[in-house]
């Protein structure tokens, strides 16, 4: 049975950013904006590729090198290639991986997100970036919040109209993780006169996102002591050798809990 949540009449950021991915979990509705969006921003594909190598760099790092066991993804989007879990438990099979997003699309496809390894567990929340208390109280039945967690936030804290509110909601989720705890952020920022386009656009099309600048970003990561190389352009957080990359109008981070 269709989720009668779905609406097939409006753009989803999720199913957007499917499309923008290639992907084909997605509505004509959601290809017209994405379409408006590339019109707007040639290089808004590009940001999406961006973040997504961005977070299967990051959870490798995190699974690896940093010995993290626990993830927390929130703005978990439609299951793509390279899942967060399939990623984290690639490096470490006993990984623990819980999702969250609102998307009744999403929800729907849950169940591609549930695969586990037999060491280590996944779970999928239904709740909104602006619901911290309900994320945690979730996420315990599957993380121990007493132990060091990863929270991932990529291409979600725009969803948030307010900035303050948006560092509030960080602030609140990394308060309720120890000392070796995580975050990793990647975000659209405002920094070109096309990005600022295509947010008119989006807007335009019922779907506002609120770009930031590279130093609100930043703010994210108050009290963190950040990895290197610290906050740059996403497409410039530890590429491959040899590889150039241009600056796109997307930022993140890696940051670690003292």
């Amino acid at each position: 049975m269709t989720d009668p949540r779905i609406d097939a009449t409006r753009p989803s950021s999720a199913r957007v950013w499917n499309y923008l991915l290639d992907g084909k979990d997605n509505f004509a509705v959601d290809r017209e904006l994405g379409d408006a969006l590339c019109t707007a921003n040639p290089a808004i594909a590009a940001v999406a590729q961006a973040q997504r190598r961005f977070l299967v760099q990051a959870v490798t790092l995190l699974a690896g090198e940093a010995g993290v066991r626990q993830f927390l993804d929130i703005g978990t989007g439609l299951p793509t290639a390279d899942n967060t879990h399939e990623v984290a438990q690639r490096v470490a099979p006993a990984s623990r991986v819980v999702y969250v997003d609102n998307d009744p699309l999403v929800l729907v496809h849950a169940r591609a997100l549930l695969t586990s390894s037999a060491e280590g567990a996944t779970a999928y929340i239904d709740a909104a970036v602006e619901d911290p208390e309900r994320i945690l109280s979730e996420a315990a039945h599957t993380l121990d919040l007493g132990r060091p967690v990863a929270l991932t936030m990529i291409g979600i804290l725009g969803n948030v109209a307010d900035y303050e509110q948006a560092r509030s909601i960080v602030a609140r989720l990394l308060d309720a993780v120890p000392s070796g705890s995580y975050l990793a952020v990647s975000d659209g920022t405002s920094t070109s006169a096309a990005s600022v386009e295509s947010q008119r656009v989006a807007k335009q099309n019922g779907h506002p996102y609120n770009l930031r600048t590279p130093e609100e970003i930043r703010g994210y990561f108050e009290g963190l002591e950040l990895l290197e190389p610290g906050l740059v352009p996403t497409s410039r957080w530890r590429p491959a050798p040899g590889t150039a990359q241009p600056d796109l109008d997307v930022y993140c981070a890696v940051g670690r809990k003292p």
